[in-house]
């Protein structure tokens, strides 16, 4: 348990960065019971005090992907000066419906950081896989009726907004009664498509991958929000943005896995832009202003009868944080959290059975199979031909020509695994397995020969969900039993144990950068070209299941 000062007032002296008037000055800000009541301002900065500024916001964020429980999140993210997030429950979504999306409130509630959930509006994202839950329309306006839901979460399904599907289009009919956002999600979308999606109010997106498309969208008076994560980063692209649309940009990581946010989080994209020449108050805009003005966050600027929410950062340049401040309370110091632990029963929708080997016997009846073609750092996939390892009749794992097999199963029932054979992940033996496996997070694995992929599938399958790697007989684990997806321990040590196996994982002899990252998204049947579902080989170019064998 972390020590804890539940105190809520307080005097300090320090450069105050007030983004206002858009200066500094050298300031004694006192605050009692939490909210600023006085600011006594100086004069010219004095070098040898520390800068006080507005806290960050991540605008949009799957906590889930963490794989810490909100709670826990705060505990690390206040570390990096960070005081809020946009949060969109999807992934929990998906497994739990309303009940997870519950979970998460309950959970977030016990924490003085400050979280806005939405309510997501793609689940299932897609019918081609089985899903743990089905939220409707009705579902969605039930959960926009929460106070602590405050907008419509990414509406990913953007053909369904611009053919007028009524079931999407009730989704936004209810977030509008509400006079709530709507968060989009359209990559490649630009021109009159992207200006069609904004006139359905689409109020923001964070997947532009290119300054053409965040131009368009842009011009149709969307907000574009400039992500880097653990998977998509999309920062060195956008950035240019910063010095000619400060106004309408917001940062986000979209989704930061342990490993990561214990290291950084949007100080990092702060003082990046910095280092780049941008403008400090446009940066600052971007990072804590802007979310707040979309979104309505109840966060404190820096104004006399402001809830002290606030950074002290040694300098304005690699933006070190000092102190984290959540209405009056020091949250975090010197890079340690002083949030408590908090305690939580576990929830979780899983009822995968135990396979066998001859369950992953793929009988030869082609010359060759479709191959997978995973990319580094890439969410889309290519399709080759290949020719596995032949023996008796069977197509087996090739290592040699890194030629592996991948499995995905249904987590919600018992059910017969659907395979494919995979390139790019250049294990030499043993195998990887996960319940993270978006959007659905039904199980998959990859592996270089049939036993180990049964051992470690099976691991998961008797502890609830996680993330596991087989070597030689041996396994490594990181249970995950919060819906599959999160631990229950502290966020240190899930950072430890995902950092761990995955240099297990590098040390089968993956080249990947992030293999687990990776793997979870070779089940996104959304993203072409070829993906694998728990009901088969699925081209997201046409949106049709396709044989292995053709």
């Amino acid at each position: 348990m972390s020590q804890f000062q539940p105190l809520t007032s307080g005097t300090l002296r320090a450069n105050l960065v007030d983004l206002d008037a858009r200066q500094m000055v050298a300031a004694d800000v006192e605050w009692r019971d939490g909210v600023i009541v006085a600011i006594q301002r100086g004069a010219a900065p004095d070098p040898a005090l520390p800068y006080l500024l507005p806290g960050f916001v991540d605008a949009h964020v799957h906590i889930e992907s963490s794989m810490l429980v909100p709670s826990e999140f705060a505990r690390l993210a206040v570390r990096h000066g960070t005081v809020a997030s946009v949060s969109d429950p999807h992934e929990i979504a998906n497994v739990l419906g309303e009940h997870g999306v519950r979970f998460m409130l309950d959970n977030a509630a016990q924490s003085p950081f400050h979280f806005l959930f939405g309510a997501p509006s793609c689940v299932p994202a897609t019918p081609f896989e089985s899903a743990g839950a089905v939220l409707d329309a009705a579902a969605v306006a039930r959960l926009l009726d929460l106070p602590q839901i405050g907008y419509l979460s990414e509406m990913m399904n953007f053909p369904g907004v611009l053919n007028g599907d009524p079931q999407v289009l009730a989704k936004l009919a209810a977030a509008k009664q509400r006079g709530l956002p709507v968060d989009g999600h359209a990559p490649g979308l630009k021109g009159d498509g992207a200006r069609a999606y904004a006139a359905a109010g689409i109020s923001t997106d964070h997947e532009c991958y290119s300054l053409e498309e965040a131009h368009d969208k842009l011009a149709a008076g969307m907000q574009v929000l400039i992500r880097e994560g653990s998977a998509a980063r999309n920062f060195d692209t956008l950035q240019p943005l910063i010095a000619t649309h400060a106004a309408q940009l917001m940062f986000c990581s979209d989704d930061k896995h342990p490993d990561d946010l214990a290291h950084d989080h949007i100080n990092q994209l702060v003082a990046r832009a910095v280092a780049l020449g941008h403008d400090l108050f446009d940066v600052l805009q971007i990072a804590c202003r802007n979310p707040l003005q979309h979104y309505g966050l109840p966060l404190g600027q820096l104004r006399v009868g402001d809830a002290f929410d606030a950074i002290i950062v040694s300098d304005l340049q690699q933006f070190q944080v000092l102190a984290t401040y959540l209405g009056g309370v020091l949250a975090a110091q010197n890079g340690k959290t002083l949030l408590p632990a908090v305690e939580f029963s576990p929830i979780n929708h899983f009822a995968a059975a135990p396979i066998r080997r001859e369950q992953l016997l793929v009988s030869a009846v082609s010359d060759a199979v479709r191959v997978i073609q995973a990319l580094d750092g890439e969410l889309i996939t290519h399709e080759l031909r290949g020719r596995p390892h032949l023996q008796h009749g069977h197509w087996l794992p090739d290592p040699q020509q890194d030629l592996l097999l991948l499995l995905v199963m249904n987590r919600y029932r018992p059910a017969q695994p659907a395979l494919a054979f995979i390139q790019g992940f250049g294990l030499k033996r043993g195998a990887l397995a996960s319940t993270v496996a978006h959007d659905s997070h039904n199980i998959v694995a990859v592996g270089a020969d049939l036993d180990a992929m049964v051992t470690a599938v099976n691991a998961l399958v008797a502890c609830g969900g996680g993330i596991a790697v087989c070597d030689n007989g041996n396994t490594e684990l990181l249970p995950l039993p919060v819906a599959g997806l999160m631990s229950t321990a502290e966020g240190d040590l899930v950072a430890q144990l995902y950092s761990h196996l995955n240099h297990c994982a590098k040390a089968l002899g993956s080249p990947l950068r992030a293999p687990f990252m990776t793997l979870s998204f070779m089940a996104l049947l959304v993203i072409p070209e070829l993906k694998l579902s728990d009901k088969g080989l699925f081209d997201g170019r046409t949106f049709q299941f396709v044989e292995l064998q053709p």
